[in-house]
């Protein structure tokens, strides 16, 4: 590995974070997209069901691309984006309980920049 690779990538702390994030948004994505309840729950918006599965294949997909290196910052603003949405369709509903959701947020946040600022340092 040369001395340029290792300049963009990310900080050990950053890429645990990247892929514990990752993987914990895809399975509660998958649980969001499959799971009865959800659809139930969901389904008390008066939103019609093809925005839940929009909004949870928009997350999967969301997610696996914040886990592919090469993806990182693309998947990162995509997720970011995907839960901002979530988090104004849960407050527009009066559910304020949106605290996991801003975490996940300012975590993908925290990864982007620290792969940003790889990147940037690389060229």
């Amino acid at each position: 590995m040369t001395r340029s690779d290792k300049n963009h990538r990310l900080p050990p702390a950053l890429c645990i974070l990247r892929w514990v994030l990752g993987l914990v948004i895809l399975v509660e994505s998958l649980h969001f997209a499959f799971s009865p309840g959800a659809a139930h729950a969901f389904a008390k918006t008066g939103l019609p069901n093809f925005i839940h599965l929009g909004l949870a294949w928009a997350e999967i997909a969301a997610a696996i691309l914040f886990l592919i290196p090469r993806t990182t910052l693309f998947g990162g603003r995509f997720l970011i984006a995907v839960l901002g949405a979530a988090i104004v369709i849960h407050l527009l509903h009066g559910w304020f309980d949106v605290g996991g959701l801003v975490v996940y947020a300012a975590a993908t946040w925290a990864v982007v920049a620290g792969k940003s600022k790889a990147t940037e340092q690389r060229t």
